[in-house]
């Protein structure tokens, strides 16, 4: 039996986001992209577009998800207003006719739908969200951010580059099914009678590798097993919306929006510094 230490860390999609394609998020829309706009254009939607398309943005009957996981044909402001405006033909997309503002307001808050977090103005105290995530969270036992944290969970050094807010906040809260490929609770028990637990990352007929409660990589091959016990449920918590308050949950999500490998002007939070 083997094992690592920190230097082999778990890297997990730590790819720079480049930006939406083509154009930055709100660059051509008169009204910008402020929460403010965005909140006025979720209520449009949802009082003007859910006879087709669902409440929030969801799936409708006659129309599609505004956020799913799928390549849009529309992706920057002046098509998705065009879109809006004067329909989309051969489809049962029909034109609107809004008011110019009330379209761009809707164009706003579609687009942070599929923004990434970081792109989606929020509320909350970063600094405060940091001191949470180091702290009373204890997010830091599972979760690296630029080389600090725990190796159980994902590396979160570009989370809020890669995930959107609406998932992020879901990761919170919402109970999963299944644990994540990679992530499973295991158990194991030693032929000398050593017990190990952690998470599973791959395994096969001949060997399997695991990350340990103590963040070490143990590489353990069939023979050196005498049982395994795998968890049902994910180690990841998902009632921070209750084991917090209100204004620590916003402060919490405030701060990994903002994780990022591209530096946000004017943030003066250090994503691994010390409460």
């Amino acid at each position: 039996m083997t094992w690592c230490r920190r230097g082999l860390g778990i890297l997990v999609g730590v790819v720079l986001y480049l930006g939406l394609p083509g154009h930055a998020w709100g660059a051509e829309n008169p009204l910008g992209s402020g929460a403010e706009v965005i909140a006025e254009g979720h209520e449009l939607f949802n009082k003007l577009c859910t006879v087709c398309h669902g409440v929030d943005g969801a799936p409708g009957d006659r129309g599609p998800a505004m956020a799913a996981q799928r390549r849009y044909l529309r992706q920057t402001d002046t098509e998705l207003f065009q879109a809006i405006q004067e329909g989309i033909p051969d489809s049962e997309m029909p034109p609107m006719g809004l008011p110019e503002d009330d379209a761009w307001r809707i164009v706003a808050w579609i687009r942070s739908l599929r923004a990434k977090a970081i792109d989606v103005p929020v509320d909350g105290d970063i600094q405060q969200g940091s001191n949470i995530f180091w702290g009373k969270g204890e997010c830091g036992r599972c979760h690296v951010i630029r080389g600090r944290g725990g190796l159980l969970g994902p590396d979160l050094t570009n989370l809020g580059a890669q995930m959107s807010l609406k998932r992020i906040q879901e990761a919170l809260t919402v109970e999963k099914p299944h644990p994540p490929l990679g992530y499973r609770p295991v158990t194991v028990t030693t032929q000398g009678g050593r017990t190990i637990s952690g998470v599973s990352k791959n395994e096969h007929n001949f060997s399997l590798q695991m990350i340990g409660d103590d963040d070490r990589l143990y590489l353990l091959s069939s023979e050196e097993i005498d049982k395994i016990v795998y968890g049902e449920k994910s180690l990841m918590p998902t009632d921070y919306d209750r084991r917090l308050s209100e204004a620590e949950f916003r402060d919490l999500l405030a701060f990994l929006s903002r994780l990022s490998l591209r530096r946000r002007e004017g943030s003066s939070v250090e994503p691994n510094q010390a409460p």
